[in-house]
């Protein structure tokens, strides 16, 4: 992902606009001369219809981008990968409903822990928006850092911006044709790429490879490959800044989780306006004119294309690049960097030092968000790490809810569903209590001996369990299923479960 630094602005130089500075809301009387819609209005109209072009751009902030970028694609892309104990490591099999990761074991009746990780994930939300703003939407979200990626390739093959918008006006030609099908190949190789690991995680990895290249999968494994690989190169070759400005709910509101010491990409307009171009000979300061040059490269660098220097918009995502063009036109012109920053609005407010700003950060509700995710996730690791390792349910054989056999008995049909959330196997003792004289047989009439249920698996046993009919009257009775497992280290656990042993008339 290599950026180029920025060029020298060519307009530093030219004489400042007689219009207003965009920071100003339009006059009543040039909302009128254009017919009732204000300039805000037209501009949000026309930014729908033109085509986005992004300059790269280098810096602190870009180089976080790419870090980000590397990290997030290199878990991704090789977690799917990796083996624990002679299985994927992580696999969300869907059809045999077990959830691997990595040593845990995760059933449908675990679908507590999925509803705890959402609450967690939504207060996790909150608190980073407050804190920074949205600062997952920079740097982690998938949609920034696949059209981080596609951009990167589309510079590489057809160039930076300039480049760029020559090339899409120029007629079709040979030279055009072979950069668009290259950049257009790339683009389709990465997507299809992320379509099969993303598939990965829902069926063996390797074994869906075998089936990619002897085409022997299923027509809903192809399906889904082809949807989500189409989805990456519509989403980050195509609409790109649209999901984030038109699609995301995130982006509408944030509005409600940011406050005035929230942390943000923030131009100092006391420092910065007026603003407008001037000769390097002058003294700005003795001229009356702010520091911000207005060359426009924060805005040619923004992937959303929006003008930070309008102040907090809901379409900014935070990425920073803005302050690394910013910094960079500051350093060459010779004025202090941090005209655009990341800092809090009250600070740009009272003039607070980082410092000053940094200490509000740790105000009641950033406190709040904190100390309840703790809570949350303290007894979310408790209840995961001291689960049962061994689970036991009991479905009745709604055909024969009690039944006399031959030798005076009375027999109840149960089935005993086990799981093992261990690697390791176990072998389960089952005993019943509640009744005197109650016996236990396998399906065949024998007596049940242990019963071996594999590491990470489930096994169905069917059980008969018998009682003298003269021992109790006619009748429904409690009954419990008692399961013992010997565990490593000499440790045992152990499960009841209850039901009802039924006895006819």
């Amino acid at each position: 992902m290599d950026k180029k630094p920025i060029a020298q602005p060519e307009d530093l130089t030219h004489a400042g606009s007689e219009t207003a500075p965009a920071w100003q809301p339009p006059s009543k009387a040039s909302v009128r001369r254009q017919g009732g819609v204000s300039p805000q209005v037209e501009k949000a109209l026309t930014d729908v219809r033109s085509k986005i072009y992004p300059r790269a751009v280098s810096g602190l902030y870009a180089r976080w981008r790419v870090m980000m970028v590397l990290f997030t694609q290199a878990v991704f892309y090789g977690l799917p990968w990796l083996t624990w104990d002679d299985r994927q490591a992580v696999l969300f099999d869907l059809g045999a409903r077990k959830f691997y990761i990595f040593g845990l074991v995760l059933w449908p009746q675990d679908v507590v822990y999925l509803a705890v990780l959402l609450v967690l994930s939504a207060f996790a939300l909150f608190l980073f928006t407050a804190i920074a703003g949205r600062l997952f939407c920079g740097y982690a979200c998938p949609q920034t850092v696949y059209t981080e990626i596609f951009m990167w390739v589309e510079r590489k093959i057809e160039g930076d911006r300039l480049a760029r918008i020559r090339l899409d006006g120029q007629r079709w030609s040979w030279r055009k044709l072979r950069l668009k099908v290259a950049k257009h190949f790339v683009w389709v190789v990465i997507a299809f790429w992320t379509g099969f690991t993303f598939i990965g995680y829902f069926a063996p990895i390797r074994a869906l490879g075998n089936g990619v290249i002897a085409f022997s999968l299923g027509p809903w494994q192809w399906f889904w490959m082809l949807f989500y690989a189409f989805a990456t190169w519509g989403n980050a070759g195509f609409m790109r800044e649209a999901v984030c400005k038109y699609m995301c709910p995130y982006a509408r509101f944030q509005s409600v989780m940011v406050d005035d010491d929230t942390f943000v990409v923030t131009y100092d307009y006391k420092r910065g306006e007026p603003r407008g171009g001037r000769s390097r000979k002058i003294d700005h300061k003795e001229a009356g004119m702010g520091d911000c040059v207005d060359c426009t490269l924060c805005v040619q660098v923004c992937p959303t294309g929006i003008d930070i220097r309008d102040g907090l918009q809901y379409m900014c995502i935070g990425c920073g690049a803005c302050v690394d063009a910013c910094d960079q036109v500051m350093e060459k012109v010779g004025y202090p960097k941090g005209l655009i920053r990341y800092t809090s609005g009250l600070a740009i407010k009272d003039d607070l030092t980082q410092l000053q700003a940094r200490k509000r950060v740790l105000r009641p509700r950033v406190l709040f968000y904190t100390g309840l995710m703790a809570l949350i996730a303290a007894g979310f690791a408790f209840s995961l790490f001291t689960r049962a390792t061994l689970k036991m349910d009991i479905i009745r054989d709604r055909s024969s809810l009690g039944r006399e056999i031959p030798g005076n008995l009375v027999e109840n049909v149960y089935r005993l569903q086990f799981m093992n959330t261990d690697n390791a196997s176990l072998s389960v003792n089952l005993r019943a209590d509640g009744l005197p004289g109650l016996e236990m047989f396998a399906a065949s009439g024998d007596p049940i001996g242990s019963i071996e249920v594999a590491g990470g698996s489930h096994r169905l046993v069917p059980v008969l369990v018998r009682l003298p009919a003269r021992q109790v009257s006619p009748g429904v009775y409690g009954i419990s299923f008692v399961a013992t497992a010997e565990l490593a280290a000499g440790q045992s656990t152990q499960v009841v479960e209850q039901t009802r042993f039924y006895v006819p008339q």
